[in-house]
C-alpha cells in the first residue's frame, strides 16, 4: 500500500503507510459505542467454588469467546456446575498445586487474543473486564487492577493485608521504577502474545507479584485500571497473609538476578492506531 498524502496548510505530507482495518465481521460488539476485533480468554482457577460459579459466571459478559476453567481436583460438583452455567465452557484439570500452577495450565489452554484472569470465590467481577480490555485495545500490553486509585476499592481487606501490600509495592516500585497502586492483586489481562514474557515458574499466590515485575522488566506498556474488591460469597480463602507475604518478598528478589525477557512485536497485521478497537 503506498504512503498516504496528506494536505497541510495547502502542502501535501507524505505520510505513514496505511493499514487495512479488519473486516467488519471480525469484531464484537461490546457497548453500543465499541466493537473490539481481538477474541477474549477469560481464566478462572477453581477450587471446590461450585457454590461461587454461578455468580462469578453471571458477571462474565456474552461477548466473552472463551471461558477456560482450571479445575484444581475438587471434591464437590465444580466442573458440574461450570458445564451447566456455560455449556462451551473449557475444563482444564490441574495436575499441580497452587494459584501460579491453575493459571500457567489456564493460559497454556487459551486461544484468544486477550487474555483474562479472574477468581473464583466472587471477589472480581466480571462486568469490570470491559475496562481491561478497552485498554489494552486503546494501546497498553498489560492491565492490572487497583484496588487503590480512584473508583477501586475492596470490602475484604484486612489492615495485616493492606499494610503488606502497600510495603510490597513500594518495594517493587522503588526495584523496578514502577508506580504501582496495588502490587498483590488477582484481576490481571494482557495481550496473550506477551505469555512467554510473563513465563509463569511458581506456584502459590505470589504469581500476581511475578507477573507484574516482569511485565514491568520487559518494557511492556502496564495501565492499571480500578477495581473493587468483594468478599468471598462462600467458603474459606487459601490465602495466609504472614506465609504468601513472605514468597512475594522471595519472588520481588529473586527477580531482581533474572535478565528479563524481550516482547514479541505487535503483529504488524493488526491496525497499529487502534488495535483493532471501532
Amino acid at each position: 500500500m503506498s504512503p498516504e498524502i496528506i494536505k497541510t496548510n495547502g502542502h501535501k505530507v507524505q505520510g505513514a503507510a496505511l493499514r487495512s482495518m479488519p473486516p467488519i465481521e471480525r469484531f464484537t460488539p461490546l457497548t453500543p459505542h465499541l466493537a473490539i476485533s481481538p477474541t477474549v480468554s477469560v481464566v478462572v482457577p477453581a477450587m471446590n467454588e461450585a457454590e461461587n460459579l454461578p455468580h462469578v459466571f453471571a458477571t462474565i459478559p456474552q461477548w466473552i469467546d472463551e471461558i477456560v476453567l482450571v479445575d484444581g481436583n475438587s471434591v464437590d460438583d465444580t466442573v458440574a456446575v461450570a458445564r451447566r452455567l456455560r455449556p462451551n465452557v473449557k475444563i482444564v484439570t490441574q495436575t499441580g498445586k497452587g494459584k501460579g500452577d491453575a493459571l500457567a495450565a489456564g493460559f497454556a489452554a487459551c486461544t484468544s487474543d486477550i487474555i483474562v484472569m479472574i477468581d473464583a470465590d466472587g471477589s472480581t467481577d466480571g462486568h469490570e473486564i470491559i475496562s481491561f480490555v478497552g485498554a489494552l485495545v486503546t494501546g497498553a500490553d498489560f492491565v492490572k487492577g487497583s484496588r487503590y486509585i480512584s473508583g477501586g476499592g475492596s470490602d475484604d481487606l484486612t489492615f495485616s493485608r493492606y499494610f503488606g501490600n502497600k510495603v510490597l509495592t513500594s518495594l517493587v516500585n522503588v526495584f523496578y521504577r514502577t508506580k504501582y497502586t496495588d502490587l498483590c492483586y488477582g484481576y490481571n489481562a494482557f495481550w496473550a502474545r506477551h505469555l512467554p514474557v510473563l513465563n509463569l515458574d511458581c506456584d502459590g499466590f505470589e504469581v500476581e507479584t511475578l507477573m507484574n515485575v516482569r511485565a514491568a522488566k520487559a518494557g511492556l506498556r502496564v495501565h492499571e485500571v480500578p477495581s473493587h474488591e468483594r468478599c468471598r460469597i462462600h467458603g474459606e480463602s487459601n490465602l495466609h497473609a504472614v506465609r504468601d507475604g513472605i514468597r512475594v518478598l522471595k519472588t520481588i528478589l529473586r527477580e531482581r538476578r533474572r535478565r528479563p525477557a524481550q516482547p514479541l512485536p505487535e503483529p504488524a497485521a493488526r491496525p497499529a492506531a487502534d488495535r483493532g478497537v471501532a
